[in-house]
């Protein structure tokens, strides 16, 4: 870990804060969406930033509770019978994590294509801005359909957003449109030739003039004012001491620790949360003004202590959350020092300051996300996936409309399929090159040649006419699939009746034989 620079501190202590607002209200909406105790969602929240983040292979990742394992965490605590049970199930998650940093298996994030990251980064900005729009409107009644597309209200993102203007708040409104109109300011060049506009965050401000227009509102226009009632404010459990808070605390039970299920939901977790971490971890990297390679083993254990402790003391479990991350990023934050920002306040937060945090409307959070979502979005984007030509295009276009209508992991993997099917395109037509000398035909492997190159081979040993004179010449492939191998064994039986001769040239590492 480096030092942060004054500079850089600047930034990130600012951009902790952001991050802090923005995670507020996820941590609580995870852990209701989950079933979970309340401050399980804080609990988790805290730990991902204080511990993962000093742990954390990389210095802009934001780790929480993660709506993606939502569903799974929901029934997993109803198989189990107990959140201390599942709680159980959550340190053991943090041992197995732990063990797949050890034996290095980060490294499959690396085999994602960069067009599905890029998808995904959009996919993301997409779901912001739609899932935002309604608690810009003052519809806070659904936290926990803000990451899926098919909600426990019996809406989807869509339906949501019209119901939402059905039921709009005008002072929710009010709130957002000034909150983005003083975003959209702040990035104009006449405001951030300024000196003060690269030290003020100007995420802060809305929320600080967000809160400030509700209690005028409250005074003076009441009928438009957010309440609490509503659910428009934010909403963290009220405490009158340190003591009174770690009282709330629920801990494993470990005279489960022989129960299978207990084992198999660790497991799940453990597998699922790594997924989304290393694609999360792969997303911030694309972020990254510095451009900097995170390690994704490194991250893997951080996580994985991470969800030993927030389980040991009730929490949820714990992923790198692009979400958070990406706001971190959008925020100005340059080391983790933000990171570790935003996991303090929690904790400040929760102990000291809920009374007074409790005054700030969602519409002001909303507002910034979804000027997250914009970057994140941009018709920038597309437009130059699009000129990257059919191949780069569709599994990006694929990811971002399958996360949208789906989930993160779904998205990615319908993306990844499509990115699979490309690259098994161009292996196959730059595989084998076929030439001709009067008689004489060369049939030259450009690369190492396996079972999905088969249709390429057998479509140029077609062309081969009879009587001629056949060369495979294997020079440039160090490994032969024996399915390769046993499609020209075919040939050579067909090409005895059809007098073509066929000749080897260090086919299988074998040396040039005549057959």
């Amino acid at each position: 870990m480096r030092w942060p620079s004054t500079a850089s501190l600047q930034r990130d202590l600012p951009a902790g804060l952001v991050v802090f607002l923005v995670a507020l209200p996820l941590c609580l909406g995870i852990a209701l969406a989950s079933g979970a105790p309340l401050l399980s969602g804080i609990v988790a929240g805290i730990v991902g930033g204080m511990i993962v983040g000093a742990l954390s292979g990389s210095e802009l990742s934001v780790s929480g509770p993660a709506a993606g394992l939502a569903v799974i965490v929901l029934s997993a605590i109803q198989k189990l019978g107990a959140y201390e049970t599942f709680a159980l199930a959550v340190v053991l998650s943090g041992l197995i994590q732990y063990g797949l940093g050890m034996v290095r298996a980060g490294g499959i994030g690396d085999f994602i294509p960069n067009s599905v990251i890029k998808g995904m980064l959009a996919a993301i900005g997409l779901v912001l801005i739609l899932k935002q729009l309604p608690h810009a409107m003052g519809d806070d009644r659904d936290f926990e359909g803000d990451e899926s597309f098919l909600q426990k209200d019996e809406l989807n993102t869509f339906t949501e957003i019209w119901a939402s203007i059905q039921a709009a708040s005008p002072g929710a409104i009010l709130i957002a449109l000034v909150s983005l109109g003083i975003l959209l300011v702040w990035e104009s060049r006449q405001v951030r030739r300024f000196r003060w506009a690269g030290l003020i965050p100007p995420a802060l401000v809305v929320v600080v003039l967000g809160t400030l227009i509700n209690e005028a509102l409250i005074l003076w226009r009441p009928g438009w004012a957010l309440t609490q009632a509503r659910e428009q404010l934010v909403q963290l459990p009220l405490v009158s001491s340190a003591g009174e808070f770690f009282s709330l605390f629920k801990f494993p039970r470990f005279t489960d620790i022989t129960r299978g299920a207990v084992w198999v939901t660790a497991a799940t977790i453990a597998i699922v949360g790594s997924l989304e971490t290393l694609l999360c971890l792969e997303a911030t990297d694309k972020l990254d003004p510095e451009k900097r390679l995170s390690d994704p083993n490194r991250e893997l254990r951080a996580q994985g202590v991470g969800n030993l402790v927030s389980g040991l003391i009730g929490g949820l479990p714990i992923t790198s959350v692009i979400v958070r991350s990406s706001a971190n990023v959008y925020a100005g934050a340059r080391t983790r020092v933000a990171t570790l920002v935003h996991g303090a306040m929690l904790l400040v937060a929760v102990l000291f300051l809920s009374r007074w945090l409790n005054h700030i409307p969602l519409a002001a959070l909303a507002a910034i996300l979804i000027a997250v979502g914009y970057k994140l979005a941009s018709a920038k984007v597309m437009v130059q996936m699009w000129r990257q030509g059919i191949p780069q295009f569709l599994p990006f276009a694929v990811t971002v409309v399958a996360i949208v209508a789906t989930d993160l992991l779904k998205g990615i993997a319908c993306g990844l399929l499509v990115g699979i099917f490309f690259v098994m395109r161009s292996n196959n037509h730059a595989a084998v090159t076929l030439v001709r000398d009067g008689r004489d035909w060369m049939l030259r492997f450009n690369k190492d040649m396996s079972f999905v190159n088969k249709q390429e081979l057998k479509r140029r040993l077609r062309e081969v006419p009879d009587g001629s004179r056949l060369v495979v010449n294997g020079t440039k492939a160090l490994y032969v699939d024996r399915d390769v191998y046993e499609t020209l064994e075919e040939f050579e039986i067909s090409a005895r009746f059809r007098k073509i001769e066929m000749e080897y040239h260090d086919v299988l590492g074998k040396e040039a034989i005549r057959r």
